[in-house]
C-alpha cells in the first residue's frame, strides 16, 4: 500500500627495475561532518518532537519500545533530512505521508515521488500493543510480496487520520509514536484538494519547514 524505492582482489604485475615512480599518495580530505540541528544524546527516553509545517505544527512522541526507529527518526531529524520534503501521499480519512526526498530534490517528477529514501530500510518493530490510533506514527514500507520482514522504509513515514479505516494495517506496519497535540493540523491536511497533478498528491505543497525537540 506505501511504495517507495530502497535498495577485490586484482592480480598485480610484476614490477620492472624501470618502472616509473609514482608521486606519493596525498591523503583524503578530511569529510565534514553535517551541522546538527541538535543533539541526539541528549534526549529522553520518549522524546517528543515538533513537526512544524507549513499548514501548522503536529507534536509527537516516539515509543521506547521501538528503539531501532526511535532512533533513526532521531538521526535523520538532527541532521534536517526531513527539512522542505512534501507531504506526497494524503488521504483523507486514511492517514497522510511524507518523509521522501525525491520530493524536495526533484520536486518536478511527480511520476517517482514514493519511491525515495536515505538507501536503507528499518527492521520491523511491529509491537502488538500499538494500535493505528488516529494520530499513531508509523513507517511506509514496500508491500509483503517484495519484503516478507516487513522492513520499514528508511524516512518515509504516516500520521493516521482515521482511525476505523487503518485498522487493517495494525500488526502489519510498525507503529513507532503517537501525536501529543496538533491533531486539528493532521485533519487539516488530511483535507487538502489532491489529484490535480497526481493521484492522492496535494494540488499544492505541504512542507516539512523543521523537525526539532519540543520545547
Amino acid at each position: 500500500m506505501f511504495s517507495f524505492l530502497f535498495f577485490a582482489c586484482k592480480g598485480g604485475e610484476k614490477e620492472t627495475q624501470n618502472q616509473t615512480p609514482q608521486p606519493a599518495q596525498q591523503p583524503e580530505p578530511e569529510k565534514k561532518q553535517p551541522q546538527l540541528a541538535f543533539d541526539p544524546d541528549s534526549l529522553g527516553v520518549e522524546p517528543q518532537f515538533d513537526i512544524v509545517t507549513s499548514m501548522g505544527t503536529i507534536r509527537i512522541k516516539l515509543y521506547e519500545d521501538t528503539p531501532k526507529h526511535k532512533a533513526n527518526f532521531i538521526r535523520l531529524a538532527s541532521q534536517k533530512y526531513y527539512n522542505d520534503i512534501t507531504f506526497h501521499r494524503v488521504i483523507r480519512d486514511f492517514m497522510i505521508q511524507t518523509g521522501d526526498p525525491y520530493t524536495r530534490d526533484y520536486p518536478d517528477r511527480t511520476d517517482i515521488f514514493g519511491t525515495g529514501g536515505p538507501g536503507y530500510t528499518v527492521a520491523a518493530e511491529i509491537i502488538p500493543a500499538h494500535k493505528h490510533k488516529k494520530g499513531a506514527l508509523a513507517a511506509a514500507r514496500k508491500g509483503d510480496a517484495a519484503n516478507p520482514e516487513r522492513a520499514s522504509s528508511g524516512s518515509q513515514f504516516y500520521i493516521v487520520h482515521d482511525a476505523n479505516a487503518c485498522a487493517q494495517l495494525d500488526g502489519a506496519y510498525t507503529v513507532f509514536g503517537e501525536t501529543v497535540s496538533g491533531l486539528d493540523v493532521v485533519d487539516k491536511i488530511a483535507t487538502v484538494r489532491t489529484g490535480a497533478r497526481k493521484r492522492d498528491l496535494p494540488d499544492t505543497d505541504i512542507k516539512i519547514i523543521s523537525i526539532l525537540p519540543a520545547k
